[in-house]
């Protein structure tokens, strides 16, 4: 992933996920920090800087990566830079749960687009993302930037 896709990508996981310094909790209860952090039952940190959210931010996309290279050995290759950032961010919202989507992942290995799309609307996770949801599978189906316009 290219430094502009890159940049690109934390932009939309900060739209995603929002960016507060201070823990809150999320929507099911859990405390969160940074941009999605998750730090679980207990609020393991009060506040952070920055610079700190900055180096959770890495790290999460990191392991979000480390998620989508376990389901796509050749994602670089296989997936141009829009669908790349649209899987990464699935990842980053989901974690390991994102390996549960087997007719998403069957449906992506044979560059049916369109299908897998469909197929991620038709999940629990988009019920609950809504917006996030709609974005990204507008992503995974045209491999072309979201259009907030639509």
């Amino acid at each position: 992933m290219n430094a502009e896709s890159r940049k690109k990508l934390r932009d939309e996981l900060i739209r995603d996920e929002g960016m507060k310094l201070d823990a809150y909790k999320d929507s099911v209860g859990l405390w969160t920090i940074g941009v999605g952090h998750l730090l679980g039952e207990s609020m393991r940190m009060e506040k952070i800087t920055p610079n700190e959210m900055h180096a959770l931010l890495d790290a999460d996309i990191a392991a979000a990566v480390r998620v989508v290279e376990s389901m796509f050995p050749d994602w670089e290759t296989h997936f141009d830079d829009v669908r790349q950032r649209a899987l990464i961010n699935m990842a980053f919202n989901l974690g390991n749960r994102l390996l549960q989507f087997q007719k998403f992942r069957a449906l992506l290995q044979v560059s049916n687009y369109t299908s897998a799309s469909v197929e991620m609307l038709n999940s629990k996770w988009a019920t609950q993302v809504h917006g996030r949801a709609k974005r990204l599978s507008e992503m995974i189906a045209k491999g072309n930037e979201y259009d907030n316009r639509v």
